[in-house]
């Protein structure tokens, strides 16, 4: 085995016979003298099969140039000043995520024109967005997979570089002098040092920075990790048969089974090596890249194929390294449960994906398609809303609506976007526009996680793609700046709903009561609270085309009294609605015994709405 360092003048190949490389059991360790920051390497592998250059598998940046020769550049981790030391990630039960992919999500220039058809975006594009999540009310972004992956466009699901960034995503040294006041700028607004273009010459610093900021405005950071496989397509030069063994004996790998996954193969699982490389990835996001928490790719297949004992593993280790840094697990197998509960019975992940709401409501809001008579089964979202992996912890689900996956344009089995699931025939009719709200609003009302997928929060109707050459299918900014009125109301909604969420802790909480549900009127109402303090809320979801006017729908009610209306989802449609209905901002309870709670009123419910009631205006 031979490492190759780059170094001027030339290239200087050190040999383990030399004495600077020594086999100690698995591994060959060694001292180089003369490595220091931005040292360029490869290692040179004879193996049974064949020789030459591999990239190490452990490298921290890779070189720009032409695929696959790249070099690998030692770097110093400890180079970037981080200023986020007073930030603290917000409790697991507090998250509310919103899921976006780096490539084609936000690009402008210096005009403000959008350059997205033109080219890939940049990690330091997105920059300019923070403010934006931040004063929408997501406490937490989770962009799709960025390790370093083959060509421009991709998902981010065929990584073969795990400690690499994608270096598509990256800011070369002539593009840097317009972000770098972008980002000063962002700085500045919270009191902290400019940088300089110098600062941000390296790849890893630029996905630094923008966690940097993101914590400055108080935005958690969530990767998406791909530990089940690797690959599609491998290069020569990757740790695809590292060893360089017979190449078709996949067996014979010394990462991979012989088992193919999406393009690539999956992980030996068995082995320590490669278990200790999937470790020490999330450590160093963790650690270097300050990030706050993982999503897992897809557990079920690590827990079908020898996994199992592995995931425990990387939970339990990477929760010593980061307590604060939540793990979420797509597992979808029969016992969910599994995913989230304690080892020995379990995998030992915080959160687990599901689907329950997903289904139930877009079934709910599908019916409704139907017409004024069209049957609408609540019961199916009353069940849903009480799916738990943990009864002890109804935070530990992920909900959502829409994803990355049920709403790619090339994925065989993908699902409409709520605008569009709301009315087929158009996606900004009152129709869609009212139904929409009424199902983001049972997602952000929901016990769970409430995860919202890019666009979605300002009724985006089209699929999406990781190809900046669809931009037929590029997120519809224009529409939210003034193009679409409808785009901004909606966004309002969802702006003031996250908002609603975060200031009234009972929908954060373990209380849950799903006490009504009227089918014939396509109503169903639940009551949240916080264990052992109260403050509950009332939550009144309605899919009726007709409002009931006059006080004229009588619902129980927990606790009698003043209850305010601190939510109408009707006050958003052509905001300010001149024909709002609803509640005169709160309701005088004193009625009869109903629903099984120890009182009752009578509320008016707009059509196709979202109410909620709460005892106080919340924090």
């Amino acid at each position: 085995m031979y490492v190759a360092f780059n170094q001027s003048p030339g290239t200087v190949y050190v040999k383990q016979d030399q004495g600077l490389l020594v086999q100690n059991g698995e591994y060959w360790t060694g001292f180089f003298p003369g490595v220091t920051e931005g040292t360029l390497y490869r290692c040179w592998i004879v193996g049974q099969g064949s020789e030459g250059y591999k990239r190490d598998p452990y490298a921290k940046e890779l070189t720009y140039g032409t695929f696959p020769d790249y070099n690998c550049i030692v770097r110093d981790p400890s180079q970037y000043v981080w200023q986020d030391a007073d930030y603290h990630p917000p409790a697991f039960n507090d998250l509310i995520v919103y899921q976006f992919h780096f490539g084609v999500y936000y690009a402008v220039d210096a005009q403000g024109n959008d350059i997205r058809p033109n080219r890939i975006c940049k990690v330091l594009d997105v920059v300019d967005r923070i403010p934006y999540f931040a004063a929408l009310g997501v406490n937490a972004i989770m962009p799709l997979p960025f390790q370093e992956c083959q060509g421009e466009n991709t998902l981010g699901y065929n990584g073969t570089d795990y400690f690499s960034l994608e270096m598509d995503y990256a800011v070369q040294l002539p593009d840097l002098p317009m972000y770098v006041d972008r980002v000063n700028a962002l700085r500045t607004a919270k009191g902290k040092a400019s940088l300089t273009a110098a600062d941000l010459t390296r790849q890893e610093d630029l996905f630094k920075a923008f966690v940097d900021l993101c914590h400055l405005y108080g935005v958690a950071v969530i990767a998406d990790v791909v530990f089940n496989h690797a690959g599609g397509p491998f290069d020569d030069q990757c740790m695809y048969f590292l060893d360089r063994q017979t190449v078709g004996d996949n067996n014979n790998s010394l990462y991979f089974t012989d088992q193919p996954l999406a393009g690539g193969l999956i992980f030996a699982f068995w082995k320590s090596q490669v278990c200790q490389l999937l470790i020490d990835c999330g450590k160093t996001l963790l650690q270097d890249f300050h990030i706050d928490g993982l999503r897992y790719d897809q557990v079920t297949v690590i827990a079908q194929n020898g996994g199992w004992y592995f995931a425990q593993n990387v939970t339990s280790t990477l929760r010593f390294v980061k307590p604060t840094a939540v793990q979420i697990a797509e597992y979808w197998d029969n016992d969910r449960w599994k995913g989230i509960a304690t080892p020995p019975s379990g995998m030992g992940f915080d959160v687990g994906y599901a689907d329950s709401l997903r289904q139930s409501i877009r079934s709910a809001v599908s019916q409704a398609t139907g017409g004024q008579f069209a049957p609408v089964d609540m019961d199916q979202i009353h069940d849903a809303l009480y799916v738990t992996y943990n009864a002890d912890r109804r935070w530990g689900l992920l909900q959502q609506l829409e994803n990355h996956d049920v709403e790619y344009v090339d994925h065989d089995d993908k699902q409409p976007r709520i605008a569009a699931l709301s009315d087929p025939s158009n996606a900004r009719s009152w129709y869609a526009r009212s139904r929409s709200k009424v199902a983001t609003g049972l997602l952000l009302t929901a016990p769970g996680i409430p995860m919202i997928f890019m666009g979605q929060e300002f009724l985006e109707d089209k699929y999406w793609s990781d190809w900046q050459g669809r931009p037929d299918l590029l997120i519809y900014w224009a529409g939210l700046d003034g193009a679409d009125k409808n785009m901004g109301d909606q966004h309002q909604f969802t702006t003031d709903l996250m908002w609603l969420r975060r200031k009234q802790p009972a929908l954060r909480a373990e209380g849950l009561n799903v006490f009504h549900v009227d089918n014939q009127n396509r109503v169903i109402a639940f009551q949240r609270w916080v264990p052992d303090v109260g403050r509950d809320v009332v939550v009144v979801a309605c899919l009726n085309e007709t409002t009931f006017y006059n006080d004229g729908y009588n619902l129980g009610f927990p606790g009698g009294g003043y209850w305010y209306e601190v939510f109408n989802s009707d006050f958003y449609d052509t905001m300010p609605n001149p024909n709002l209905q609803g509640n005169n901002g709160g309701i005088s309870v004193g009625g009869p015994p109903m629903d099984g709670l120890p009182t009752s009123a009578a509320v008016t419910l707009p059509a196709n709405s979202l109410i909620v009631f709460a005892r106080d205006l919340g924090d």
